[in-house]
Order: C-alpha cells, then sequence, then structure tokens
C-alpha cells in the first residue's frame, strides 16, 4: 500500500495555478509523469503530451463545470450571530437517487469552519433540526447524514432561494488550505467545461486544468480523437478518506460509438500503434466503466453511478488514465491501481509515485500530472 510507505511533504503541495508561478507561463506549464507498463516512470513537460499519444488514441474528457459551492452561513436560529460556518453544496439528489426518492430535492452539503486565513477546516455537520442562515436570508435545514455513520456530509433542504441563484451572488469555489489564496470561478474550469442548467460540480475535474486550446488543437492534428463525457463530481474534503458518493453521469451516444469503434480497430489489429482509450481524469473512468457492460462495450447511458472502480473489480473499457497526483490515502488510488494493473505489476503505481515525490513534482489540483499507457 502506497499510504504506508508513502509521505509526500507538505511543500509538494501546489499553491496556486501553474499560470501565477513565473511570467509567461499557461495552464500547460506543469510537469507529466509517464508510467508506460512495467518500465520505470519517465518525466515529461505536460506539453509533450501530443508526442506520447498516437494517432486513433481517444482521450475521454468531462465536460462538467465547477460551481461557485462555497457560500458562507451562520449555524442558528437568528438569536445572537451564531457560529460561521462555510457551506459546501455537493450533490443535489433528485428522485432517481439510489437513496431513493425521501432525499429527492435535497442538497448533501459540508459544513467547514473558517480558519481565519481565507480557507476551512473539517467540522461536523448537525445536529438533525439544525438550521444554518444563509446570504440574502435563505435558511439551510440539516436533516440527516448522507451516511448513517458518517458525521461530515449531511442532506439538507434550502428554503428561500434557488441553490444555483444563492451561489451565482454568494458563493465561491470550494479552497483548501494547501492553497495560498482565492482564486476566480475561471481558473477551476477547464477548456472542455459546459454549461448545463441544474448541473456542475462542486470541485474541478482538475486532470483536464492544463489543457490549453492551442494544445487541443496540436493533438486533434495529430489524428488522436476527444469523446465527452459529463460526471458532476462533489465535494471530497482533503481530509476525508471515504470512497465515493453517487454521482450523476451521461456517457452520449456518440462517445459510446467513438469509443467502441477505436476498440473495435485495436482489436482487429492490435499490434497497430494507436487505438488506447485514455480517460481524462478519475471522473472520466468513472463514468465510461459504469457505462461499460461485462463485455467491454460502452452503451449510452445517463443517471446516478455509485460504481467505485477497484483492482478487484478492474477496467474494462479504459486503457490508460492522465490523472492527477493523489494523496496516498485518497481512495481514487484503488482507481489507478485497477488501470495500473491491467498492464503492468502491482507495483508499479508505487514505483510512480516514490519517483514523483523524489523528482518533487506538485500535488493537488493546480499541480502535475501523471499518464498511466500499456506497457
Amino acid at each position: 500500500m502506497i499510504a504506508d510507505t508513502l509521505r509526500v511533504p507538505a511543500e509538494l503541495s501546489a499553491r496556486v495555478p501553474a499560470e501565477q508561478r513565473g511570467p509567461g507561463l499557461g495552464r500547460d506549464a506543469v510537469r507529466l509523469l509517464v508510467s508506460r507498463g512495467t518500465a520505470e516512470p519517465a518525466h515529461h513537460a505536460f506539453g509533450e503530451l501530443p508526442e506520447l499519444l498516437a494517432p486513433g488514441d481517444v482521450l475521454v474528457v468531462n465536460t462538467s463545470s465547477t460551481l461557485p459551492a462555497a457560500v458562507d452561513g451562520r449555524v442558528g436560529d437568528g438569536r445572537g450571530r451564531g457560529e460561521p460556518v462555510v457551506v459546501h453544496f455537493s450533490t443535489r439528489a433528485d428522485r432517481w437517487h439510489p437513496a431513493g426518492r425521501a432525499v429527492a430535492g435535497r442538497w448533501a452539503v459540508e459544513l467547514r469552519s473558517p480558519d481565519g486565513r481565507g480557507s476551512t477546516r473539517p467540522r461536523a455537520g448537525g445536529p438533525p433540526g439544525a438550521v444554518v442562515r444563509m446570504p440574502g436570508g435563505a435558511r439551510l435545514a440539516l436533516e440527516a447524514p448522507v451516511d448513517p455513520g458518517g458525521v461530515r456530509l449531511w442532506w439538507a433542504r434550502l428554503r428561500g432561494a434557488r441553490a444555483d441563484e444563492l451561489m451565482r451572488r454568494h458563493g465561491r469555489p470550494i479552497r483548501y488550505g494547501y492553497t495560498d489564496r482565492d482564486q476566480p470561478l475561471a481558473a477551476y474550469r477547464t477548456v472542455f467545461a459546459v454549461d448545463s442548467p441544474g448541473g456542475g460540480s462542486a470541485e474541478m475535474p482538475s486532470a483536464a486544468r492544463p489543457f490549453t486550446a492551442e494544445l487541443v488543437a496540436r493533438l486533434v492534428s495529430k489524428g488522436v480523437q476527444f469523446a465527452p463525457i459529463s460526471l458532476d463530481t462533489g465535494v471530497a474534503s482533503a481530509e476525508a478518506f471515504e470512497p465515493p458518493y453517487p454521482e450523476r453521469f451521461v456517457v452520449p451516444a456518440a462517445t459510446a460509438w467513438l469509443v467502441n469503434a477505436a476498440r473495435a480497430r485495436r482489436r482487429a489489429a492490435p499490434r497497430a500503434v494507436g487505438g488506447r482509450i485514455v480517460a481524462v481524469g478519475t471522473t472520466a473512468v468513472r463514468a465510461l466503466e459504469s457505462a461499460a457492460g461485462a463485455d467491454g462495450r460502452i452503451r449510452a447511458a445517463a443517471g446516478w453511478t455509485d460504481l467505485v472502480v477497484t483492482p478487484e473489480r478492474g477496467v474494462r473499457a479504459v486503457d490508460g488514465l492522465l490523472t492527477g497526483l493523489h494523496e496516498p490515502t485518497a481512495s481514487h488510488l484503488l482507481m489507478l491501481r485497477a488501470v495500473a494493473s491491467a498492464t503492468a505489476d502491482g507495483e508499479a503505481l508505487g514505483r510512480a509515485y516514490a519517483a514523483a515525490v523524489r523528482r518533487r513534482y506538485l500535488w493537488h489540483e493546480f499541480g502535475d500530472l501523471h499518464l498511466l499507457l500499456p506497457g
């Protein structure tokens, strides 16, 4: 287990976006660690990605936009000032949510305490019936934990305002303590983001952040194809070691066709270069694998997914993964091990992460990237 042997020094957290680290830098000014099967990890600049992929490869990208999901509030009934909190709006349930119709219309929210430096620290939610006074006279009533055994995420009903309007007027992107300062919402949106009414992610699908329009054009010119999916990711606090919660996703019919066609070409010509399905981010893996049958064939799908991709379950459609560097205790590492184990020995991911620490790669949403490819 990586968590047993690897410690990531705090100074390896990316504190600002790449374009703010020096004059003339762009979003794509990050490093790229490349793992190919059992080979020793290689070190590249992210701008070299077109040279690392081949014509016919398919990049699966998440088009979900990031919400200004952090809103200030105060816990209490209005008598006195109340306790200041920051509400993180994670996920809005509908009647098809796996938790059932009882949570339809509720938001899964996380309450955190301001740390006095512009960020927040963990805080348990609840108790049931607690009310958070929100800007503009809105009120958020906490009802029950999302996980009956948990204390962090709670189902809550918002009254007196629409959540999207409340976030638009009073919200800001969720920010954690390893960053230096607040950033504008634009800093948390990727080049692939598309606004969709009622949709959006509490946290940025950050693996796609370093892509620029110029880099996308270079990839397309080379013959790399892009397949969009949407998965609205919820709050995944840096301090928590929890499996992912159900998330809303869409795999369009055109993406299913594109992926199936690439896989068919690869099966017909296994020695040919290209035709690999490379997910951009763990969200893309989750969405695509949720739409994959036991035979690996992708079908158009939409709804909620509670799939957890583990080494035991494996991957059915994904050949490679472009992703950020995750905390050694993060549940995302189970998914990375599943992808890595498809083409390498069980130690490949550990070797890559150890190399990333030695070479001073940067972690978290503004940090460097890791590309896992078949050997």
